[in-house]
């Protein structure tokens, strides 16, 4: 076999297995709930991996956490969980088996008690793209994510939330 016939080969092997998981992903969105989560930005640019936002998913919690009363800048694990959508929010879960989903809880500054995916979310961005993590005063960023059975949320679009408006971004 010629080394030209071995490259076909590689390469049709290789373009199978991108298009056997794009096809897996698509889906996965049709047949998994999507839901809009609030998120915390935390780091836009790594250069090893290229542009993207790495979020942290807020998410409700149906956890019973043993203080409830947290001291201020104190961050607490929480048991393995897994997610599901109800009625369109992102909710944590106690799992009955590990799943390597955790979540954190800590209160803000004003008070606010906020519970978050402690495994960052990655949504990669197009090279020239303006950075989505920078917002004015007043506006969250918020992303849709499907949720599957098992393993983290999978990210679709981001959108930005300004009092009642919602308006998802188109980012090019």
């Amino acid at each position: 076999m010629s080394a030209s016939r071995k490259g076909i080969i590689l390469a049709v092997l290789q373009l199978a297995i991108v298009a056997s998981l794009a096809a897996k992903y698509t889906i996965d969105r049709a047949r998994f709930p999507r839901v809009w989560a609030r998120t915390a930005v935390y780091d836009p640019n790594l250069p090893i991996r290229g542009r993207y936002l790495s979020v942290q998913l807020r998410v409700d919690a149906d956890l019973v956490y043993e203080n409830s009363e947290l001291p201020m800048g104190i961050n607490f694990f929480q048991r393995d969980i897994y997610l599901h959508a109800e009625n369109g929010r992102l909710v944590a879960s106690p799992a009955p088996t590990p799943t390597g989903l955790r979540v954190t809880r800590w209160k803000t500054r004003t008070g606010e008690i906020v519970t978050a995916l402690s495994e960052p979310v990655d949504f990669f961005l197009p090279e020239h793209a303006v950075d989505p993590s920078w917002r004015k005063a007043g506006e969250e960023l918020w992303i849709e994510v499907t949720v599957p059975k098992k393993g983290p949320p999978r990210p679709i679009r981001l959108a930005v939330k300004k009092g009642d408006t919602f308006t998802p971004l188109e980012i090019r």
